[in-house]
């Protein structure tokens, strides 16, 4: 395979190291901050490329993340990243319209609406798409959890003050620490998976 073009690899004695920076195409900065984290961990520079998406309604992250991809005009190393909160009773809704449910509900409309529920399972998707030249390449990140009863904890963004994840002590992902989410998120999960796939290009 040809090497990737955002990439540098150089020797220093009798290690090869490698060097690179890649875009990713999102207006918010929340989700360019814990993916830039991510990929910092493997030595890969993460710069933001503000953009307006074209989106497609699909079931799939990985959908829409792809087709946001192919729309975009740009010979940059570039990945789009699509998330969203997928609750069981509701047959995975907000789903792909996790954005305009925040928006128009927000914690407290979702609370309300499970208010009666005893089955309150949810899960955290996030879908990487990437695009190097002809390169293209997706990964998908999942936690598993359950929604509180209440928000709690002022800590990250979107539905985390109500998102406990089945991996942790209780708390969500609003009252654990940054660096305790990024161990386990969704989000990083799939930025882990691309840039162990990048390494080994």
């Amino acid at each position: 395979m040809r090497p990737l073009s955002g990439w540098t690899r150089y020797q220093r004695g009798d290690v090869t190291l490698i060097r690179t920076k890649i875009w990713m195409g999102t207006g918010n900065d929340h989700k360019y901050q814990e993916a830039k984290k991510v990929l910092a961990e493997y030595g890969i520079e993460l710069e933001r490329l503000d953009i307006e998406r074209g989106e497609i309604q699909a079931d799939e992250p990985e959908e829409i993340a792809e087709y946001s991809l192919q729309v975009l005009d740009s010979d940059k190393p570039l990945l789009i990243e699509d998330a969203g909160l997928y609750i069981d009773k509701y047959g995975g809704f907000p789903g792909p319209y996790s954005s305009y449910a925040l928006d128009r509900l927000g914690n407290k409309g979702i609370l309300k609406l499970m208010e009666r529920e005893g089955d309150r399972e949810a899960s955290y998707l996030s879908a990487v798409a990437y695009r190097d030249g002809d390169i293209t390449a997706t990964f998908r990140g999942e936690v598993k959890g359950e929604l509180s009863h209440e928000e709690r904890g002022t800590g990250g963004f979107g539905y985390d003050p109500i998102f406990i994840p089945a991996e942790g002590d209780g708390r969500t992902f609003g009252e654990i620490s940054d660096k305790e989410k990024e161990q386990i998120s969704h989000r990083a999960r799939a930025f882990r998976q691309l840039a162990e796939w990048l390494i080994k290009q």
